[in-house]
């Protein structure tokens, strides 16, 4: 974390070269992206869903909250309560349909991160898993340091994912129709393609189009090239959310994938610049869509009123 204070004040020591113009430009463009994605949930749950009137404005609050709470808390605890304010909005749906929902938003999601992470294979820029754990900032490197450790956590995990599986095969057949619902869109491949693959490639563009302005607003040539080398370390930084956002770890990916391009005063500006900016804006919109869905903050109060059990709407 001294690592990362360090780049944080490396950050504000620049703050007076930044164009703002081009940072204002970026934000408007991830607020159009958030837009396009929280589109793309509205009308897979649309399809699951034909019988209620699904609102975008509730599924867009619902989307930005939990954008909003993973931006400061770890482990995409955020997700939680983008799937208790979009239950919220749909009284009659339940949390599985809801969850396998965000299912087909991760098929283009996956597709293209995979084919950006090719392309940086061969650009011969990314680190060797023997690098990895000397990279400064890098969240994951105790876990390679500590082998044993991380071996013992692995069988723990290996061991509630089987309980898990035990839970969910005697409800196989309940389960199975609830994921069926939430991938219903999928089944009208002409559907799927316009009403969600199309928001999701518009996501897409418009996460590029963001990296740009901010490579810019930092000066750093905006080129097609280093636009797509950031985009594949903020995906690896994320792959694995041991801290809010990826903090630290997207760093040290940016510092070494971008070594010799660019001082290092300039990435370290340009990544804590761009992840303080995204941060603070995601806090900002999803903590207000929090407020005004739920008319309060505190969440303990909220869950109380929640229901014990899900309706059963197979």
């Amino acid at each position: 974390m001294d690592r990362v204070f360090d780049a944080i004040n490396v950050f504000f020591d620049r703050l007076a070269a930044v164009h703002f113009l081009p940072l204002a430009l970026a934000i408007c463009c991830h607020l159009l992206k958030m837009a396009c994605t929280s589109r793309a949930w509205r009308n897979t749950l649309a399809a699951a869903y034909p019988e209620e009137r699904i609102r975008w404005r509730s599924i867009f609050g619902a989307y930005v909250a939990g954008v909003g709470v993973n931006a400061i808390l770890p482990i995409r605890g955020g997700d939680a309560v983008k799937l208790m304010l979009a239950h919220r909005s749909i009284p009659t749906a339940t949390y599985t349909t809801l969850a396998s929902s965000l299912v087909v938003l991760a098929i283009v999601d996956a597709l293209a991160a995979l084919s950006i992470f090719v392309y940086a294979l061969t650009q011969h820029v990314l680190p060797s898993l023997d690098v990895i754990p000397s990279l400064p900032s890098f969240d994951f490197a105790w876990f390679l340091h500590h082998r044993r450790a991380s071996l013992v956590l692995g069988a723990v995990l290996v061991v509630v994912v089987i309980l898990l599986c035990i839970w969910i095969a005697r409800r196989v057949e309940e389960f199975r129709a609830r994921v069926r619902q939430g991938v219903a869109v999928l089944r009208d491949r002409p559907r799927y393609l316009r009403t969600v693959a199309s928001w999701q490639l518009a996501d897409w563009t418009l996460r590029f189009v963001t990296i740009g302005f901010f490579l810019r607003a930092f000066e750093i040539e905006p080129s097609i090239r280093n636009v797509l080398l950031v985009q594949v370390t903020l995906s690896l930084a994320t792959l694995v959310p041991a801290t809010p956002g990826g903090i630290g770890t997207e760093q040290a990916f940016i510092v070494y994938v971008f070594r010799g391009a660019a001082a290092r005063s300039t990435l370290l500006a340009f990544s804590v610049g761009m992840k303080l900016t995204l941060t603070a804006v995601n806090v900002v919109v999803g903590f207000t869509a929090i407020a005004l869905s739920l008319r309060t903050l505190d969440f303990r109060r909220v869950l109380r009123r929640q229901p014990a059990t899900e309706p059963n709407t197979s």
